[in-house]
């Protein structure tokens, strides 16, 4: 098989690329000229580098005309309103253009990773308070305030693959909720870690969905291999709590547990001082606006479908934070 992944310098892309090697697959990954390939340096002879952008039509044209499989990962990620205007760039226009090149040369099919927020929040003021929610593939997208604006750049790329899909494109989307890997730690969910690493003395309310990113290789892999097509699937490990995640991973990192609840009002206060913070160090900020209001979040996700049509075995948590804590200390 011949595969082209779109950002196989991230962490998702570069766990996606390692997984089809190890099944001795030929891998095609698309990098931007001068970034950074620290996640996937691995010297495999069925590894090729392919200079190129999901906006640059030419260049994505050349990548796929000579694979027979697509893996969409590559996107922007932010919280941070000054990026907003390229992360809708590069999500909704870039997954249109992969979804248009994979329908011109006939790729046989496009697995798109996609986020958990593509599918969408339920507005607070339509449910009672303290209900619990617990959502699946069946939920569908409204306007609700706890949707955030990558939220709705990842539901505008998953529109453009239900295009493709109605245009006779063979494509299948998940939707991971947080990913845990080995990461680089100034990126990413993997600041998780050295958000603990570094003993801050804060941890959040609210419930963490999480998945391990070798698990999101799996999936992806499998579900490249299979007849499924047209279908969505949540991958999520399961539910902890932040303070429970936390704790893990100081525990597992050898640091002091984080032991000071921050509440919604002490959360705002925070995201407004890391705002001027990093506004003045030209950075970016950790906390914005829209994370703090995620963490405070008590939503849980069901990955029934996943297990039923891969029989698929999701790793635990725990022993998820051990292989990462194990592997970033070593790096330190």
């Amino acid at each position: 098989m011949k595969i082209l992944i779109t950002g196989a310098t991230g962490l998702v892309g570069s766990a996606v690329a390692r997984k089809f090697l190890s099944e001795n697959h030929e891998v095609f990954a698309l990098a931007r000229q001068g970034a950074d390939r620290r996640l996937l340096d691995d010297k495999h002879p069925n590894l090729s580098w392919l200079e190129g952008d999901i906006l640059d039509i030419l260049s994505l044209e050349d990548a796929i005309s000579g694979v027979d499989y697509v893996v969409h990962t590559a996107a922007v990620v932010s919280f941070v309103p000054r990026d907003r205007k390229m992360m809708y760039k590069v999500n909704g226009e870039g997954t249109a253009n992969v979804v248009n090149v994979c329908l011109k040369y006939h790729t046989k099919k496009l697995v798109h990773v996609s986020s958990i927020a593509a599918i969408g929040r339920p507005d607070p003021r339509k449910q009672a308070a303290g209900q619990a929610v617990v959502l699946n593939e069946e939920q569908r997208w409204e306007d609700s305030p706890e949707n955030s604006e990558y939220a709705k750049t990842k539901q505008l790329a998953e529109l453009e693959v239900w295009r493709g899909i109605a245009e006779g494109l063979d494509a299948v989307i998940v939707n991971p909720t947080l990913i845990l890997g080995e990461g680089d730690w100034e990126k990413s969910s993997t600041q998780i870690f050295r958000y603990v690493y570094r003993e801050k003395p804060f941890y959040t309310e609210g419930i963490a969905n999480v998945v391990d990113v070798r698990d999101v290789a799996e999936a992806v892999y499998r579900l490249a291999n299979s007849e499924i097509t047209g279908e969505r699937f949540l991958l999520n490990a399961g539910s902890i709590s932040y303070h429970n995640l936390f704790n893990m991973i100081a525990d597992k990192m050898n640091r002091k547990r984080p032991t000071f609840k921050v509440g919604p009002a002490l959360a705002g206060i925070i995201w407004r001082v890391e705002a001027v913070r990093t506004w003045l160090l030209g950075t970016k900020p950790l906390i914005t606006r829209e994370t703090a209001q995620s963490a405070a979040r008590k939503i849980t996700y069901d990955n029934t479908k996943v297990r039923k049509a891969l029989d698929f075995q999701f790793q635990p948590i725990e022993e998820t934070v051990s292989r990462i804590s194990e592997s970033l200390l070593r790096r330190i």
